[in-house]
């Protein structure tokens, strides 16, 4: 008799897939293509100054002369990262980059790549990370990490749709939070007199002929 597939069904589902199959739970080695034999390490003694990322196991950690990869790919820590629910575990990159062997290099072809990407930085996957020194996400360990995937690309496409227009949200958020950091910065410069100085450069008009600040101890 063959085993049963594992399904799940989502708390909450946009109301045109509610009706639909249940998600159908697969291990990651079989969504996905790996391409960690193509990665290389490079030491910073050899590296030479260039346009190029030199991605590691969370983020780019250099930029250098040359690239391995042309392409729009998930890269996901292997060792030295954090595997934590809601940690970057994974991140996609694109364009001409290089990568280190501390991060796997994925090609997801069953589910799509903004979704695995979300799905897994929100999971907390330390549990197929082995060994002390340091800790690692093995290869197959990586393989048998546990997805659930929508059965249809429409219903992955919705999902990562969405989840893209909200980080496009934050990253717009975040840009306005540091503009008015750097605006909060430069008035306390003028509102405080300067070192050696008694009276601030910018004052507010009701105390501009109030004479100057006593300094005390």
């Amino acid at each position: 008799m063959p085993e049963k597939k594992k399904t799940a069904v989502p708390r909450l589902r946009f109301p045109e897939f509610r009706d639909e199959w249940p998600w159908e739970v697969k291990q990651l080695g079989d969504t996905c293509e790996i391409l960690d034999n193509m990665r290389k390490p490079v030491t910073s003694t050899k590296r030479k100054p260039g346009p190029y990322p030199y991605y590691g196991a969370s983020g780019a950690i250099d930029y250098i002369d040359q690239y391995i990869f042309d392409d729009r790919l998930l890269l996901i820590g292997e060792d030295g990262a954090k595997w934590g629910a809601f940690e970057r575990t994974a991140y996609i990159v694109e364009g001409k980059y290089w990568v280190n062997n501390h991060a796997h290099v994925v090609r997801p072809t069953q589910i799509n790549d903004v979704l695995l990407e979300n799905y897994l930085n929100a999971s907390d996957i330390s549990v197929y990370v082995t060994g002390a020194a340091p800790p690692k996400l093995t290869l197959d360990n990586l393989k048998a990490i546990r997805l659930p995937v929508p059965p249809k690309q429409k219903e992955q496409q919705k999902i990562a749709d969405c989840l893209a227009s909200l980080d496009e949200l934050i990253r717009a958020e975040e840009g306005r939070l540091e503009a008015l950091k750097t605006h909060k910065k430069g008035l306390m410069q003028q509102l405080f007199p300067a070192p050696g100085e008694t009276t601030p450069r910018l004052r507010f008009p009701e105390f501009r002929d109030a004479g100057p600040w006593e300094v005390k101890r």
